[in-house]
């Protein structure tokens, strides 16, 4: 036995080896990303640009967050913008009622995020396929309901007023302009890193397991329950620092963080960027952004060049961008080993 055991500890040592560089490439290039956005503002004064990339971090978190779910464990949830609207309403009212430093909001928004997603995930994981789309949406509705209708706390629909106190920890500044870009950029680089190395863990491959035949993940004695209310957790932990981001960026937070149509929003980033690769809902979020604010300059009219540009992703590419991009280079390599 001993021997045995021997032979596939030596076995799995080129996996383990494998993944360990997968890991630190991983963490190598986020260093580099985190450069090249940090030094962003030494290279230009354009407000305007740094504003973008702040907006891109805020969705960011919140598609890729969301892709955990359709993409990886197959459960696609017409209600993950509650988690984006809770994330900023709990931050501001954090920070507003309590006076807290930032990273205790920041920790406090998390566990009440986790909390409140364990208690809905329970409810939700246990459907499937329509029946867990729509109740995700009910639950979105009730809680954008429940802010709308208490207006005492939540501000109603004129949405948290006064602003959000940013008191100055660590020496960072967030209400300085470039300490928020940065510290915006950070906390996209973090959280795309953490979700990378989920997704290529062996929960990540167990994901996909449930994904393509949960049945069979089943039989294969996985708790297919635990595995889902797990990544529905974590989904939200991501999508509610998404949130937090916005909620410093605007100063506040208002009821349509939480609408039905930021999880809309978030599906729509998904097929544009696709799903199949880990960086798609990164690209669909910057094509979705640029498209909202280069068609409104143009036309008020900028539903119907959203409509055809998914008639386009869908009946055209019937795929995302960068799963289209990605196939095609798979089948150009294919191609070129076969001569």
């Amino acid at each position: 036995m001993t021997e045995l055991e021997a032979g596939r500890a030596q076995a799995l040592l080129p996996v383990r080896s494998g993944a360990a560089l997968q890991r630190y490439r991983d963490v190598l290039i986020a260093l580099i990303a985190f450069a090249v956005l940090a030094s962003l503002p030494m290279f230009t004064g354009s407000e305007a640009l740094l504003d973008f990339v702040i907006r891109c971090s805020a969705y960011g978190l919140f598609a890729t967050s969301l892709n955990l779910l359709v993409g990886y464990t197959g459960l696609t949830s017409f209600g993950h913008g509650m988690f984006f609207g809770l994330g900023a309403y709990s931050f501001g009212l954090i920070m507003q009622k309590l006076g807290v430093p930032i990273p205790v909001a920041f920790v406090a928004t998390l566990a009440i995020t986790a909390v409140i997603a364990a208690v809905i995930g329970a409810i939700c994981v246990r459907l499937k396929d329509i029946y867990f789309a729509f109740v995700t949406l009910a639950f979105q509705m009730l809680i954008h309901s429940t802010i709308l209708s208490w207006a005492s706390f939540t501000g109603g629909d004129q949405g948290l007023r006064g602003g959000i106190p940013r008191p100055v920890f660590l020496g960072i500044d967030l209400a300085n302009h470039v300490h928020l870009y940065v510290a915006s950029c950070a906390l996209l680089i973090l959280g795309l890193l953490a979700m990378r190395q989920i997704a290529q863990s062996p929960f990540g491959y167990t994901l996909r397991m449930i994904r393509d035949n949960a049945a069979r993940a089943s039989f294969l004695g996985i708790d297919v329950w635990r595995a889902k209310l797990t990544v529905f957790v974590l989904a939200a932990l991501f999508a509610s620092m998404g949130g937090m981001v916005m909620a410093l960026f605007v100063s506040g937070a208002y009821p349509e963080f939480a609408y039905w149509t930021i999880s809309g929003e978030g599906i729509f980033i998904n097929m544009l960027g696709g799903v199949s690769t880990f960086l798609g809902p990164m690209v669909g979020t910057v094509l979705l952004l640029l498209l909202n604010d280069t068609v409104t300059r143009f036309t008020e009219y900028h539903g119907i060049v959203l409509g055809v540009v998914i008639l386009f992703f869908a009946l055209g590419l019937r795929k995302g961008l960068l799963d289209f991009v990605a196939e095609w280079y798979t089948h150009r390599r294919d191609a070129g080993e076969g001569r």
